[in-house]
């Protein structure tokens, strides 16, 4: 109040300090906004790199898949399968002399595809790879992935599961891995027919030598650069989702392009023990292989991080749950799992190698919701059934 005045008037100090403050809490809020904005952007831009939104390119249809063995690969195959189907698109078939494989363990070629699944845009079946041979039939723009396992674990699954084909395995006494891998070369048979399920398979499938010197860095070297020049991913059975989730991103695929059940799997019955000498004495013995595979699975973790383990979490997390209400619809919450001899339906019932190992397979309930019936058998279906039933398809097409 100002007394020569007779009223109240605005202090300049105070109106000075009130436009201070003004300011500062328009700076501030300015700086909010910004700042909230980049965090919404940059939020955005990672949830968006995470769920994969509709890009311009359209779904990935001309791809190569490297079936390798007991790698979890028919799985892959599986879903490489539905694909197809719901696609319209050809997937390249064994003539009937191979069976369901490309004549393996002989070198690829075109001539082992059966004329009226040509020409194809898919090939997704066992072979002994041979680039030269498939570019002759695949298109330019073809997508090249395969698959990779631990070599010890894989070893233990061929050892059992081969062990009445492989002669080198056969005739070991009581079946022991162990006594095996304690003197390899006493049993190893280098000509025989199957002689690739018992040293280096991981390379003999990619084409390579199983018997060449591993201690030769330049061909291993080599080698290893001639398979990243031709593949795009190499998926890694033990991240088995992780790498589902780059191939989805890879040929701009929906998540319920890549949802799966586990495929021809062993009981546990039909596991070997392994004891803690075992692995050292497996990769010393598949040094190729074990090269190869720690090359690639550093590879893998090179292309997670790039992508974003955090991103690459959620999405594995989203095919988990997708995958938990595909068993709901399919099975009403648990797959039946049978051993193969038990399962009643023959279209369901996987291939059994011998009677000294247990396959699992799966039995769909009589209450199957009819507009789920035929997804759900496809996708349980064994690799040998579903080859016949396309190649019937096909050729009817």
């Amino acid at each position: 109040y100002d007394p020569l005045l007779g009223h109240f008037t605005k202090d300049p100090s105070k109106m000075s300090r009130k436009k201070l403050l003004l300011v500062v809490l328009v700076l501030a809020s300015l700086s909010l906004i910004v700042h909230h904005n980049w965090h919404l952007n940059w939020y955005t831009k990672s949830m968006q790199a995470c769920y994969h939104p509709k890009s311009s390119r359209e779904k990935h249809t001309a791809v190569v898949f490297l079936k390798t063995h007991k790698t979890a690969s028919s799985t892959v195959q599986n879903v490489l399968f539905r694909f197809a189907e719901k696609h319209n698109v050809t997937v390249a078939l064994p003539v009937q002399s191979c069976y369901h494989q490309f004549c393996y363990p002989r070198n690829f070629t075109a001539r082992f595809i059966h004329p009226y699944s040509t020409p194809p845009r898919v090939i997704t079946s066992h072979m002994r790879f041979n680039f030269s041979e498939v570019k002759k039939i695949m298109p330019n723009d073809t997508i090249y992935f395969t698959i990779l396992r631990d070599p010890v674990s894989m070893f233990e699954s061929l050892f059992s599961y081969y062990n009445q084909y492989c002669l080198s395995f056969k005739y070991v006494p009581n079946h022991s891995i162990t006594t095996f891998l304690n003197n390899p070369l006493k049993y190893y048979k280098v000509t025989e027919k199957y002689a690739m399920y018992s040293h280096n398979t991981l390379t003999f499938d990619l084409g390579g030598d199983k018997d060449h010197n591993p201690e030769d860095e330049e061909y291993v070297s080599s080698f290893i650069k001639e398979m990243e020049d031709i593949f795009s991913l190499v998926m890694i059975a033990e991240y088995f989702d992780e790498s589902l989730v780059l191939l989805k991103h890879l040929l701009s695929w929906d998540l319920e392009d890549i949802l799966y059940i586990k495929l021809n799997m062993r009981s546990e019955e039909s596991k070997l023990n392994i004891t803690s000498d075992i692995p050292r004495k497996v990769r010393e013995w598949n040094a190729l292989d074990t090269k190869l595979y720690d090359h690639f699975n550093a590879t893998l973790w090179k292309k997670l991080y790039k992508f974003g383990v955090d991103c690459v979490g959620k999405e594995v997390q989203l095919l988990r749950q997708a995958q938990k209400k595909l068993v709901e619809n399919c099975f009403g919450g648990h797959p039946q799992v049978r051993l193969a001899k038990n399962i009643k339906n023959k279209e369901l019932r996987p291939w059994q190698p011998s009677s000294k190992v247990n396959i699992i397979g799966y039995e769909l309930p009589m209450n199957v919701a009819s507009r789920f019936s035929d997804y759900c058998r496809k996708l349980v279906m064994p690799e040998v059934q579903y080859t016949k039933y396309l190649l019937r398809k096909e050729t009817l097409r």
